[in-house]
């Protein structure tokens, strides 16, 4: 039964995601404020959401050579960039020191319990998403060099 349930959950998943629904599980401003992605996507029409955590290399990675461009995407845009980190109570003490050191001129929020990763079938991070008027418009695993100007290719072809 509990291997039907799983399958279901999954199933569901895979199709809300294909057609492009956007997530409702809550996640935090570090503030402790609560929102969740399709609030976020409402006061924006274009939103990149990028998951990441404190122990993955490629996500920081990413973060950083995004924030080299990131004031000009946004001016040339309008896009809004939300960093949400995946880390759990045992590494979420980690991220504020971590944004502050870095100096990221995006929104960083939270999902310590994973909800919004489970949602968006995540197996594996970085996860770049693109949301464009509230739906999920492209979606990218993984993080080489250079995927960020590829990133912002598909940002202006929904400009």
């Amino acid at each position: 039964m509990k291997n039907l349930l799983l399958f279901t959950f999954s199933l569901i998943s895979i199709i809300s995601m294909s057609q492009g629904l956007l997530p409702t599980s809550d996640i935090k401003y570090m503030d402790g404020k609560i929102t969740n992605i399709e609030k976020l996507a409402k006061k924006n029409d274009l939103v990149v959401i990028s998951l990441w955590a404190t122990w993955c290399a490629p996500c920081k990675n990413e973060l950083d050579a995004i924030n080299e461009v990131y004031i000009d995407w946004v001016e040339e845009t309008g896009v809004k960039l939300y960093a949400v980190s995946v880390d759990d109570s045992r590494t979420i003490n980690r991220v504020k020191p971590l944004v502050n050191g870095r100096n990221w001129g995006f929104t960083v929020l939270l999902d310590t319990n994973n909800e919004l990763r489970r949602e968006l079938n995540s197996p594996s991070i970085p996860l770049t998403i693109l949301i464009k008027n509230g739906k999920i418009v492209y979606r990218h695993s993984g993080y080489t060099p250079g995927a960020e100007y590829d990133l912002y290719e598909k940002i202006k072809k929904y400009k």
